[in-house]
């Protein structure tokens, strides 16, 4: 502690300002754990709030404050509490059918296309960054509502997201009433959900459908092959430019000429990746770029 030259008595000006510069450094020292861990940015809309956030995870470990956590970060001997704290400061906002207008688009002309063009009869879907679930089981919802369309098809879901947290609870595919009273509607909750004491499980059929797993966008291991329809919506938000572009290329590489890329609202290709142009049918939709000789296989793909 800062002590003043006349009398050796702690300065209450100077403690302050030291405790600040403390808390400022352990602020650090979280968001580059962050940062490291899932290339997310700590915008200062979310800083503010991450002494809040990790409230739980202080009581939970017997720590004083945010000094005394990033102290015991620095050990780098507490695996565990690294995944408690970045569980704690990850976003996991979501909500069923989040943005109607896009799930409305999906319905009604995204999977139509997709069902008349795909002569495997084979559906894949990727949500990347699916949180707790939702946007993937929204999707499920749609697809059980018109099974007599896909009877026969293999339908693949794949969700992924960096929060083992989020996943545990995806996987469960339990909600609170305040969840499902968000997007949901009552028809779907009654037909496709299940109470659960006070909270609400998705039936195992709807479980079923969809392959939840952890994974990092920066060294993604669950993605495979191609798929028509990926989700990677207010994601890319919370990465540098650079991180941005790494993760449209992953994109790239699991995507085929007709599929179809969507983003949040706040996000966009434009900038930041080569692969991916606005699509010309789907308003807010992004397809492939697609070169003259790719275009002439397309056709004649369609033609057989």
């Amino acid at each position: 502690m800062a002590m003043t030259p006349s009398s050796g008595t702690p300065s209450s000006g100077s403690g302050a300002s030291a405790s600040g510069a403390s808390s400022r450094s352990a602020a650090r020292i979280l968001s580059g754990l962050l940062e490291a861990r899932t290339g997310q940015i700590l915008s200062e809309n979310r800083a503010w709030r991450m002494e809040t956030a990790l409230k739980p995870v202080l009581r939970a470990h017997g720590l004083a404050d945010m000094d005394a956590l990033a102290a015991r970060l620095l050990t780098r001997k507490d695996p565990a509490l690294e995944n408690a704290v970045v569980n704690a400061l990850l976003n996991n906002e979501s909500s069923f059918f989040r943005d109607l207008q896009i799930f409305d688009m999906i319905h009604r002309q995204i999977l139509p296309q997709i069902h008349a063009q795909r002569s495997d009869r084979t559906l894949r879907i990727w949500s990347a960054g699916c949180s707790t679930g939702q946007e993937a089981y929204s999707i499920a919802i749609q697809i059980s509502n018109a099974m007599a369309r896909w009877r026969g098809w293999r339908i693949e879901i794949l969700a992924t997201d960096i929060s083992t947290a989020a996943i545990d609870q995806a996987k469960a595919g339990i909600f609170t009433q305040m969840d499902v009273q968000r997007g949901l509607a009552v028809g779907d909750l009654i037909k496709w959900f299940e109470p659960s004491g006070d909270d609400w499980c998705a039936n195992p059929a709807l479980r079923q459908m969809i392959d939840f797993r952890t994974d990092n966008l920066f060294d993604a291991r669950a993605p495979m092959g191609e798929y028509d329809l990926l989700l990677c919506r207010n994601v890319l938000l919370y990465f540098t430019p650079e991180r941005r572009q790494d993760v449209f290329r992953l994109l790239a590489r699991h995507s085929h000429a007709r599929s179809v890329l969507l983003l949040g609202a706040g996000e966009t290709v434009i900038g930041h990746s080569e692969d991916f142009v606005p699509h010309p049918e789907f308003r807010g939709g992004y397809g492939r770029r697609i070169e003259a000789s790719s275009l002439a296989q397309a056709s004649v793909h369609r033609a057989l």
